[in-house]
């Protein structure tokens, strides 16, 4: 009895905890709380601290206990415990759980107890049959690390009690009104966010574990100490609701309260499959693409799909007898005010169920009210949205057919090749299939992932018909186009799709328009019909090639035949002509993708969409460097894909600049840049604009799209001018040796340089060419060239130096960029 009140003395340990608070609130009215607590910071009651882990700790606590209160206890509640979900068997579970239970009881034999209660688990028991109850008499078999230390706890306790009477509670999974035990609060989380592993199950759907409420948990605790003295002296009790549901009715049930799905697909997946799949997961590092990720390990390790069979329905007769007790709440009543909570407050429900949020829930937190009401909005814009595209997928089926179809009907007459098409058409069917249902945008890019193997499989095999060659490449590119070039674009987050404007901040257009995106397109069809031209003769499928002014080596071939057989052609392992037009068809392609806020919602497609333009623009440069040097002769068609690619640059410049500003905002703002360089983001200030208008008359839509981000001053026309000369110049001054071939080489990095300076984010590249208008004035003296070709590099190296001066018309703003347009 305490001296002061008059009540006896009840002794929680772990009361700083949720469930010691809880506990000690029910008991209080009737007894004096007396909590111990590792950290008793927030306890409303008093409480010692104590650290089970420590003998001495224990003993001091204890003391001061006794010089507070006696010796006198009627009830030793024990909470306290070590507790994770990695299955991993941590030191904690032995020092804490299971020895600290030990200095609890060894240190209380000088106390008069008249009780300890242990909280237990029902885990602790082997699981049953669906249909059939476990029941106290269930063997102890514990299966992870948890419950293991749990057993191992109360065997101490059968050990250590002495002549104190104790209650083993096995209490079942707990939830209360807004939070739930890990497994039910991590399953409603996955179907919340609509995740893939969402739909997959590796256990039998008929199988459940049973809960029990908060507040019945505590209401049983309550009726142990109030029935301490008519209890048996050593008793084990099975605490929560009898009846176990199921795994698959908690995933439908789940699915309709938040998405108001009639009936959500839950797939069965081998357990083999699903333990390497969690296996793999657990073990690669944290990264960000819907873990697109939080950057921390998975929930799902390999011993709970070991688990994902186990059944635990229970039998309470022994709490009804002895405790006059059974559940009055259930988890399927109280399901929808969990799930109402987690939609009243998306970021409090996963903070209060030790849950880290989505990125794209914390980014809609930071950006709306209402991030609940962003999601449910978004996500019918986006049904709507596939419903309207699903003729795409439809074609793709079809498209499947033609693929198994296609070595039959057009001869290959490469087995490897009719192999690759039959297996390729299959999956297309299978994905373009999956891609019908508006939840798994993912099969939407693995069925542009074979699309693309179709665009190479040509290459690799070398087809030996035209047919298979330009049947593989059309198809290819349609698979790809129907599966990610419609609407909606997969894989763009719900925040970047729902907010954010159309202009980045501080600019005057949208740098991802249609007007700015359709002359790189134009140009890569350029590009792609002489790649394919030059690639058929590569390929055996035509005897020549156009070739109007270069000649070549020995007749017949001409200047054209002999770069494209040459030996820098034959180094490649595939045909060069043929990468070259799979490069530009996958520029036409990527062009397609996003909206006009691309540039925000879609960076690393930007960035894809800006490395096979301005690396392999480079690259087309340097092919034409490389022929009249190496190769002593030039190639027609060639000049004229490279200068399609290399006209591409400054088109693509702006929307690189813009997204690398996103980027950096956005890291600036504290944002993680691996989520948003996958899924996008939203941003502040900016504008929006009305979609291009393609109705407005011919002169004026071409007239936007070849004047926006880009210019042509008249300083840099004469720098063209300038390049153009000095690649001729074995023809106009004729130039021979190493001066014809520094003429050719500085005149080709003139035309890069100046192209790339034309837009308008790029205009200080052109002082680059004071530096190749420095080399000009030095080469005519290093090779010993005549006078003629003297006087004319020294005129273009002063040239292009006076040039290369004046900045020109700057007549876009560009945000904080445009103050480095010197």
């Amino acid at each position: 009895m305490d001296s002061q009140t008059g009540k006896p003395i009840a002794v929680v340990t772990g009361i700083a905890g949720a469930i010691g608070m809880a506990l000690a609130r029910a008991l209080e009215p009737d007894y004096t709380v007396v909590g111990l607590d590792l950290d008793c910071g927030g306890a409303a009651v008093d409480c010692i601290e104590v650290d089970l882990g420590s003998g001495d700790s224990v003993e001091l606590a204890l003391r001061k206990f006794r010089e507070r209160y006696g010796s006198r206890i009627a009830s030793v509640v024990h909470l306290a415990a070590y507790f994770d979900f990695t299955g991993e068997d941590h030191p904690l579970y032995d020092k804490v759980n299971v020895e600290g239970t030990r200095r609890l009881l060894q240190a209380l034999q000088d106390f008069e107890v008249g009780q300890l209660v242990y909280s237990g688990t029902m885990l602790v028991h082997a699981p049953g049959e669906p249909g059939e109850r476990i029941d106290e008499q269930a063997p102890i078999a514990p299966k992870w690390a948890y419950p293991e230390s749990k057993a191992a706890s109360e065997a101490v306790i059968r050990e250590e009690h002495g002549a104190i009477p104790y209650v083993l509670l096995h209490l079942a999974g707990l939830y209360d009104d807004r939070t739930a035990v890990p497994t039910l609060a991590h399953q409603i989380a996955r179907i919340y966010e609509r995740g893939v592993k969402s739909h997959l199950y590796a256990g039998d759907l008929r199988t459940g574990q049973a809960f029990v409420h908060e507040d019945d948990m505590i209401d049983a605790f309550r009726r142990v100490v109030d029935r301490r003295e008519r209890l048996p002296d050593d008793v084990t009790i099975l605490v929560g609701e009898p009846d176990a549901v199921s795994y698959g009715a908690l995933q439908e049930a789940i699915g309709r309260l938040i998405h108001g799905e009639e009936e959500w697909a839950t797939i069965p997946v081998p357990k083999t499959l699903a333990r390497t799949g969690a296996w793999l997961e657990e073990r690669s590092e944290p990264v960000v693409p819907d873990s697109i990720d939080r950057g921390e390990k998975p929930f799902i390790r390999p011993f709970m799909v070991d688990m994902a069979d186990d059944h635990y329905a229970l039998d309470i007769s022994r709490a009804r007898e002895l405790l006059d007790w059974q559940p009055r709440r259930s988890i399927r009543a109280t399901l929808p005010k969990i799930v109402q909570a987690l939609k009243d407050d998306p970021i409090g429900w996963y903070r209060d169920n030790g849950i880290t949020p989505p990125p794209w829930l914390e980014a809609a937190a930071e950006q709306v009210e209402d991030p609940e009401a962003l999601r449910v909005e978004q996500e019918a814009r986006y049904r709507a949205e596939h419903r309207q595209s699903l003729w795409a997928h439809f074609l793709n089926l079809g498209l499947g057919t033609w693929l198994i179809t296609s070595p039959v009907t057009l001869g290959y007459e490469s087995a490897a090749l009719a192999w690759s098409d039959v297996l390729a058409g299959v999956a297309v069917l299978v994905l373009g299939f999956v891609s019908l249902s508006w939840r798994f945008p993912i099969a939407r890019w693995a069925t542009a992932g074979v699309g693309l193997w179709l665009l190479f499989a040509p290459l690799l095999f070398w087809a030996p018909t035209a047919a298979a060659y330009l049947n593989d490449t059309l198809v290819g590119a349609l698979v790809i186009g129907f599966a990610v070039c419609v609407p909606p674009a997969p894989g763009v987050g719900r925040v970047a799709r729902a907010t954010g404007p159309t202009v980045p901040p501080g600019w005057d257009f949208s740098p991802s328009s249609w007007f700015q995106r359709m002359p790189i397109i134009i140009l890569a069809f350029v590009g792609l019909y002489v790649s394919r031209y030059l690639a058929a003769y590569q390929l055996g499928h035509i005897d020549g090639v156009w070739e109007p002014f270069f000649e070549g080596g020995p007749a017949p071939e001409n200047g054209t035949e002999e770069i494209i057989t040459s030996s820098v052609s034959e180094a490649w392992p595939v045909s060069d002509a043929g990468m070259g037009a799979v490069t530009y068809m996958l520029e036409i392609l990527t062009g397609l993708i996003g909206s006009a806020r691309r540039w925000r919602t879609m960076p690393w497609l930007v960035v894809l969409f800006g490395i096979m333009i301005v690396p392999l623009g480079a690259v087309s440069i340097t092919f034409i460097v490389i022929q009249p040097i190496v190769i002593g002769t030039w190639c027609t068609l060639c000049l004229i894909a490279a200068a399609a690619m290399l006209v591409q640059i400054p088109y693509s410049l702006d929307e690189l600049v813009a997204t690398g500003q996103f980027l950096w905002r956005r890291k600036r703002a504290g944002h993680g840049l691996t989520r948003i360089f996958f899924v996008g983001d939203a941003e502040e200030g900016g504008r929006d604009e009305p979609p291009d208008d393609f109705e407005q008359g011919p002169r004026r839509i071409l007239g936007e799209m070849t004047s926006g981000g880009v210019g042509l001053p008249w300083n840099l026309a004469a720098c063209l001018l300038i390049g153009v000369w000095l690649m001729l110049t074995r023809i106009t001054l004729g130039s021979e040796g190493g001066m014809a071939n520094a003429d050719h080489l500085i005149g080709a990095l003139v035309l890069t340089v100046t192209v790339a300076a034309l837009a308008e984010v790029a205009r200080p590249l052109r002082f680059l060419n004071m530096a190749l208008g420095a080399a000009l004035m030095i080469t005519p003296f290093a090779y010993g060239a005549g006078w003629p070709a003297t006087v004319a590099s020294l005129v273009c190296g002063v040239a292009l130096i006076a040039l290369s001066v004046r900045r020109g018309r700057v007549r876009n703003r560009y945000g904080a960029w445009s103050r480095l347009i010197v």
